[in-house]
């Protein structure tokens, strides 16, 4: 097992909690010098605040945990690609690398809808997508069908069918 597998299987643990607790699974880390600095989850249903995204959660506590908003010695490794707001806060926080499982087809700025990386901004974190993709995307595949799967029982209980 890599590095980068090692710190991606964290960030999948994370996504295994947040889709436990109902929420879409996503799961980030901040690695710093080699160990893990920030940890975060989706929680956007549970806080019931559209910020609480796992980068956004992981970079904060990275923030905190070394004292500092620039974390330019620092990666982050998330489950599925950032969406504008989070690879906004990966420029501002100057992190070095973002490493991602899946693609995002509806939200990916990282280079599947756009590349805000690409644009003329300050700093211009390197991009290594595909890591781990399989495990990732299925852990979102099974979360989605799950719920789709409750939702037809659901209308099939209310309906007698």
């Amino acid at each position: 097992m890599t590095e980068q597998e090692k710190y991606m299987k964290a960030a999948l643990r994370l996504a295994q909690k947040a889709a436990d607790e109902g929420e879409v699974p996503v799961g980030a880390v901040v690695v710093c010098d080699g160990k893990i600095v920030g940890r975060g989850r989706n929680r956007r249903e549970t806080r019931k605040d559209a910020l609480h995204h796992a980068e956004i959660e992981a970079i904060g506590k990275a923030c905190k945990k070394l004292g500092g908003w620039r974390l330019h010695r620092c990666d982050i490794y998330v489950t599925l690609e950032p969406c504008p707001m989070c690879a906004g806060a990966i420029i501002n926080s100057r992190i070095k690398t973002v490493y991602f499982g899946a693609p995002d087809a509806k939200a990916g700025s990282c280079g599947t809808l756009v590349n805000l990386f690409e644009l003329p901004y300050n700093h211009k974190p390197e991009v290594v997508s595909g890591l781990m993709e399989e495990e990732c995307a299925g852990i979102l595949k099974s979360f989605f069908r799950e719920l789709r799967r409750k939702k037809e029982k659901s209308k099939s209980d209310t309906t007698g069918v």
